[in-house]
């Protein structure tokens, strides 16, 4: 048990250096492309190939670039779509009218919407990843456990034990987690089916939207599933896909400039590698 343990440890923080050092290097950047609902311009993405993660809320979405620093756009109504200035953040995400950014130095600040909340992280700089839901938010920490705050009416923050976390996505009201050996688990409300992710151990990447959810496969290609009316859970095809994002009724992908290294690849790499160091 102490093995696993420091065995996702070691994964997270693999990841969480592989974020780091993406910051500043124009070759894991690329261009972004958006699909899906566009009544705010969520999907009326900012021209550039310099983006190397993205986050989708209900009605805006947020980019961040290669120098470390932000950009937002869509709705703007709460300030989620502001984000704050500097070039020391590693990570984002967005919720339905929140956001949050993770700081090169392993905090979390939040903007938007905080009536519940849920853009109010708690203190400390040992976490490893960030994500919002509708009115409650996750977060990922060093030690592979999971933490959560906000609303907790479907019990979307009762986050399961464990030291076995390797990413984590939130829906409006459901959670999502990626274990270290490649398989989904979910919780919270599930009356489209979108805390009931599929099957399998091939997966390197999760985005939770509204009602629907998006998982990035070991191969590029993505996944989805739960509510789909307006083809939020129906991705291209193709897989050459490095990230995703699933936002209201909305989702985003980035697809890898030429000559870039595939994230995707890295993700499985260290995924394998973990499972590897479990049987020993």
């Amino acid at each position: 048990m102490m093995r696993s343990k420091r065995s996702a440890m070691v994964l997270v923080a693999a990841i969480a250096a592989i974020c780091l050092l993406c910051v500043g290097q124009s070759a894991f950047a690329g261009p972004i492309v958006g699909w899906g609902r566009n009544n705010y311009g969520q999907t009326n993405v900012p021209a550039g190939n310099d983006f190397v993660a993205i986050a989708a809320g209900w009605g805006h979405s947020l980019a961040l670039k290669a120098d470390g620093s932000l950009v937002g756009w869509g709705d703007n109504t709460y300030g989620q779509a502001t984000p704050p200035a500097g070039n020391d953040f590693a990570a984002i995400a967005a919720g339905w009218n929140h956001s949050l950014a993770l700081k090169s130095d392993g905090s979390i600040v939040g903007w938007g919407d905080n009536r519940w909340g849920q853009a109010t992280p708690p203190a400390g700089n040992d976490f490893a990843a960030i994500a919002g839901g509708k009115y409650h938010s996750l977060a990922l920490k060093s030690d592979g456990s999971l933490a959560g705050w906000g609303d907790n009416g479907y019990g979307q923050t009762n986050v399961p034990a464990g030291y076995d976390f390797a990413a984590i996505a939130a829906g409006w009201k459901h959670s999502l987690a990626l274990r270290s050996d490649g398989s989904l688990v979910g919780w919270g409300y599930n009356n489209y089916g979108q805390a009931t992710p599929p099957a399998g151990s091939d997966f390197v990447g999760i985005s939770g939207g509204s009602y629907h959810g998006l998982a990035l496969k070991s191969d590029g290609s993505i996944v989805g599933w739960g509510f789909n009316y307006y083809g939020q859970a129906t991705p291209p095809a193709g897989n050459n896909f490095v990230a995703i994002a699933a936002g209201g009724h909305h989702s985003l992908a980035i697809v890898p400039a030429p000559g870039a290294i595939l994230l995707g690849s890295i993700g499985v790499a260290l995924v394998g590698w973990l499972r590897r160091r479990r049987t020993l």
